[in-house]
């Protein structure tokens, strides 16, 4: 059993080093934040399963704060501390879902021990629920066009070999699921199986991430830590999004695939790691290695085998299984009796060209259950939660005088409507955004400076 990450948040200082000298030898990771700043760029930094917050912060409120983390990862087990003893916060935070509520100066150490451990507990047994869950959802794909049928072939064969593979397809056409079929069904399928986004973390968090660090090496580095490349020995490495990867990063994977060896974030000692590389990205980097976006020699090393992900507009058929699937699963979580669909609704659905693909999909049947009021589903129930006009159709403009844009204009212009109409459906909530889009948080922020859009 791995040992557990915790995350402590407390402006106090003798707050923080009780509790440093309490937990640090129960988890392999303690984090120790004094400021809701501090506590934002731990969370980004690493999967912790505990969080223990202190309410009131010099910069946020410590419930904010954590219905923030609890946004992005709705499992998040969190105990909030607090110096000023209130009932209604106490009520507040039972209605937040948090597992328990202390007040400091705290009376009963060993008592505080008890609940950090059953906490701990209550992580482990969510996360083994996911871990299975995600099995039984790496295991195959639901399908049945005759595209998705080539590419479960060309899966099979490509698991059976121990070789560099990249997935190239749009976003949300299901490259992580791919990934974990590869690995399943690989001779690596026992081992351990790790997921990076290298588009959601800035480089000198991502090059930790991966390389792993050792005490002392920056700021914040307060225990030595393995990286991706460590775990990952003996299993597979997916890393998702891989054009995002800076040049300097680039080239440090490129050392690593070449001779297998590597060296900690502060350290000269050169380790090294058997692992099997899936790589993916939703931009051809063909394109980008001739706009010198991408490094030539490390594209040539990754470009072993290739599998392409079709879009689900190319999909035939399997919009109307995967909406049923979908729509079981969240009639199971949301405990709602919803459905089933009415012809016309599902020949609604598959008329869509589904941009965002499967995940799109996938938010749109959520949408619908959760607002359904219940009993079967119509036309305009799916009208009430989809686009019904093709987002990537021709105007009438267009289609008579043609687009004088150039395929970049045309392109920077699709990018700031789709994300003004995003944040719309979201209500202006950004984390709501990320899920919905599937872009993470960090990239919306990027592309909200580029396009001047301000959310109110």
């Amino acid at each position: 059993m791995t040992p557990p990450k915790i995350l402590v948040v407390d402006d106090d200082h003798f707050t923080r080093t009780l509790l440093d000298g309490l937990l640090a030898e129960r988890c392999e990771v303690l984090r120790l934040a004094a400021t809701g700043a501090e506590a934002r760029a731990a969370f980004v930094a690493d999967d912790f399963n505990l969080v223990l917050m202190d309410q009131r912060l010099p910069d946020a409120d410590g419930l904010d704060l954590l219905r923030e983390f609890r946004a992005q990862r709705p499992r998040l087990v969190a105990i909030m501390i607090t110096g000023h003893a209130d009932v209604r916060d106490a009520m507040r935070a039972v209605r937040e879902g948090l597992f328990d509520y202390r007040t400091k100066p705290f009376e009963d150490l060993e008592d505080l021990e008890r609940v950090v451990d059953k906490a701990l507990e209550m992580d482990r047994a969510y996360r083994e629920i996911d871990r299975l869950r995600a099995e039984v959802a790496g295991s195959k794909l639901i399908a049945a066009s005759p595209a998705m049928s080539r590419l479960v072939d060309q899966i099979r064969q490509v698991a059976t070999l121990d070789t560099t593979v990249l997935l190239e397809g749009e976003s949300g056409t299901g490259k992580d699921v791919v990934a974990r079929m590869i690995h399943a069904e690989s001779r690596r399928g026992r081992g351990p199986y790790l997921d990076v986004n290298c588009g959601a973390l800035p480089e000198s968090l991502l090059e930790g991430l991966l390389f792993g660090y050792e005490k002392g090496a920056f700021t914040g580095a307060a225990k030595t830590t393995p990286g991706t490349f460590e775990k990952a020995d003996g299993g597979s490495l997916f890393l998702d999004e891989i054009a995002d990867m800076s040049p300097k990063l680039q080239s440090a994977l490129l050392r690593v695939l070449q001779d297998g060896c590597f060296s900690r974030v502060g350290s000269t000692e050169r380790r090294s790691s058997d692992f099997r590389l899936i790589t993916a990205t939703n931009r051809p980097l063909a394109g980008l290695v001739g706009a010198g976006a991408f490094r030539e020699d490390l594209y040539y090393r990754i470009n072993v085998v290739v599998l392409r992900l079709p879009p689900l507009r190319e999909r035939v058929g399997d919009v109307v299984l995967l909406a049923t699937h979908f729509l079981e699963h969240f009639q199971a979580k949301f405990g709602r009796s919803v459905g089933p669909w009415s012809p016309e609704a599902l020949r609604l659905l598959e008329a869509q060209s589904w941009p965002g693909n499967v995940r799109q999909l996938k938010h749109a049947v959520e949408r619908l259950v959760a607002l359904h009021p219940g009993g079967p589903i119509d036309r305009t129930h799916v009208e009430a939660v989809i686009e019904t006009r093709d987002p990537i159709a021709p105007t009438s403009c267009d289609a008579v005088g043609g687009d004088a844009r150039s395929y970049q204009e045309a392109r920077q212009d699709f990018e700031r409507d789709y994300l003004r109409r995003l944040f719309a459906s979201a209500g202006g909530n950004v984390s709501e955004a990320a899920r919905l889009s599937g872009i993470p948080r960090q990239n919306l922020y990027v592309r909200m400076k580029r396009w001047g859009i301000v959310i109110d």
